[in-house]
């Protein structure tokens, strides 16, 4: 296996912070931000994340804020890996990185669950609507995370960052993504006032499930995190019941009652129950959700062919940009 840093670099590091032992590095495959690798040194089993080598868009990959906000959640009752360390040291691994515990589980990157029990689909969905609501029920200054994001107007912000960073984007034009954006600088709600720790990648690819069990072992890849509106997770949760299989491994189309699956208003229910009581969820929130992420993969896009993604086959994503900003459009429509 190539790694893009120097093993031996590595391991002088953690012999440095631990007792001297020998080390094995595995890459770790499915993301598309920052670089995952497992780490084992001695009988420590870690997990690496560092930010990607080259030229990123500025706040982008800050591998410094996902460690900041799991150390902040542990012993809240939402579930996250234990933080290890911090190294903002170029010379060890080429970027900044961090260390975490390693847990074992079950991790789903298709909105289908194929292959899991059907009597445990609906279940595992479940669980996730019930972590997310606990994550937003954590009070944000209680756990050191008053300044984690700027509180208030989160959409306006949103939809102003994303669109500059779709601006600035190398890759053509989109029509649809560009009739998306006036539509929802048109349309965005008032300011409620809400304010949560919102994970900004809320959805089942990012959940380590138990083995065995329909439990939620930990929340993973905290790159987008912010203080943000609940109801921006909510929405991008909300995705898969909006597109196709064959769009990110979406549900849309399958039949749900015979798969064991949710329709999206379980879903939804199910957060509400450990959540505030009135569904306020709109169309606004679930084609913000499609928006944005239509412009991360205009992003992944950018990166492939810069050189510097962090799959290789990043490429292959390309039309995904202009599929979720058409369904944002059908979503809009009704």
């Amino acid at each position: 296996m190539i790694l893009e840093f120097s093993p031996d670099r590595l391991g002088e590091f953690l012999n440095e912070q631990f007792e001297r032992a020998t080390l094995h590095i595995e890459r770790v495959g499915g993301g598309q931000s920052n670089p995952t690798f497992f780490v084992d040194h001695g009988s420590r089993r870690l997990v690496l994340r560092k930010k990607p080598a080259g030229e990123i868009l500025l706040g982008a990959h800050a591998v410094d804020r996902e460690f900041r906000v799991m150390k902040a959640l542990e012993g809240t009752g939402v579930p996250v890996p234990r933080t290890v360390l911090f190294c903002d040291d170029d010379c060890v691994v080429g970027t900044p990185f961090y260390l975490m515990e390693r847990l074992e589980g079950r991790v789903f990157h298709d909105a289908s669950l194929a292959g899991v029990d059907p009597a445990q689909r609906a279940p595992i969905y479940f669980a996730m609507a019930d972590v997310m609501a606990r994550l937003h029920a954590v009070d944000p200054v209680e756990v050191g995370l008053g300044d984690f994001g700027r509180p208030g107007n989160y959409f306006e912000r949103q939809i102003a960052r994303w669109s500059r960073q779709y601006d600035e984007s190398p890759s053509p034009r989109i029509p649809a993504l560009d009739r998306v954006v006036g539509w929802l600088q048109e349309n965005q709600p008032a300011d409620d006032g809400r304010v949560a720790i919102a994970h900004g990648d809320f959805r089942l690819g990012n959940m380590l499930f138990h083995p065995t069990r329909p439990e939620v072992v930990a929340v993973l890849d905290w790159e987008l995190s912010t203080l943000g509106h609940p109801l921006a997770d909510l929405g991008f949760c909300c995705m898969p019941w909006r597109t196709s299989p064959d769009e990110y491994g979406g549900i849309l189309g399958l039949d749900l009652p015979t798969l064991g699956l949710p329709d999206d208003r379980s879903f939804v229910e199910a957060y509400y129950r450990s959540a505030i009581p009135t569904n306020d969820l709109t169309v606004f929130h679930i084609a913000f959700a499609l928006f944005r992420f239509a412009v991360i993969f205009v992003g992944i896009v950018d990166r492939a062919r810069a050189g510097n993604a962090a799959a290789a086959d990043a490429g292959r994503l390309a039309p995904l940009a202009e599929r979720f900003a058409k369904r944002a459009e059908e979503a809009i429509q009704g």
